[in-house]
């Protein structure tokens, strides 16, 4: 596979071909932030949080699904890209209806972080109070919408490691929310395998555990990277099979 030398940063990065801006930026240390990104499910360049600067485009690129290029030149964290990851921050926060104090992912939950990362200790945009279902139907999980931020973790999860396709999407633009079975409450779900996926790739506290309370969202998502790369490796199939 060939190798690609480009500039991130004004630093030299060497990748393969195949990788993309996000990649060669993580090998080399380099971070750029995300939320709907997740390692071992497909790309979907959703949040606009990893978009980057490349010269000779004058369109912002978001990093995570745009391939690198020989002598390409990124710039990962100018004024102009501090401001626009800001103002996409405060705009999830304002479509939702966010209250750490009271969340189960508070402390452990990924907008909070980039959120204390972007600087955001207030917001500017005028709040939706969406009016957005919960759903504790599950004997095992709950689902709060309120805390959603259109991800599509969960979806993909489901649909690409499970394989059960229990999770999808309904409505458009700020009205769109995760549905299951055709927007059947969870508990009926003939499809879901109860793994709780979904909850492992979860970056807020939209999905939780049953009975969990503030602060106590732990999850472990090298499970989730195990899964994948056993299933790409064939580590599961038998000789005879292959």
């Amino acid at each position: 596979m060939a190798v690609k030398t480009l500039t991130i940063d004004d630093r030299l990065v060497s990748a393969q071909e195949e990788q993309t801006v996000l990649e060669a930026a993580e090998d080399a240390g380099i971070r750029i932030p995300t939320l709907c990104y997740l390692e071992g499910v497909s790309r979907m360049g959703a949040c606009r949080l990893c978009l980057v600067e490349i010269a000779g485009s004058n369109k912002l690129q978001p990093a995570c699904v745009t391939k690198v290029g020989e002598g390409m030149e990124v710039q990962t964290n100018t004024k102009r890209l501090q401001k626009y990851r800001r103002t996409i921050v405060e705009m999830l926060f304002a479509e939702g209806n966010h209250i750490c104090s009271v969340c189960v992912a508070n402390g452990n939950c990924e907008l909070q972080d980039l959120a204390i990362e972007m600087g955001v200790d207030h917001i500017d945009l005028e709040y939706h109070y969406p009016d957005r279902k919960v759903d504790v139907s599950h004997p095992r999980f709950g689902i709060d919408r309120n805390r959603c931020v259109l991800c599509t973790r969960c979806i993909r999860v489901c649909d690409e490691i499970e394989g059960a396709h229990t999770w999808d999407m309904a409505g458009r633009g700020t009205n769109s929310f995760v549905i299951t079975d055709l927007n059947q409450p969870w508990g009926t779900s003939q499809s879901c395998t109860s793994c709780g996926k979904c909850l492992m790739a979860c970056p807020t506290g939209a999905i939780f555990p049953q009975g969990a309370g503030v602060g106590e969202m732990q999850r472990d998502r090298t499970k989730l990277e195990f899964l994948t790369n056993a299933r790409k490796k064939q580590e599961w199939i038998l000789p005879d099979e292959q």
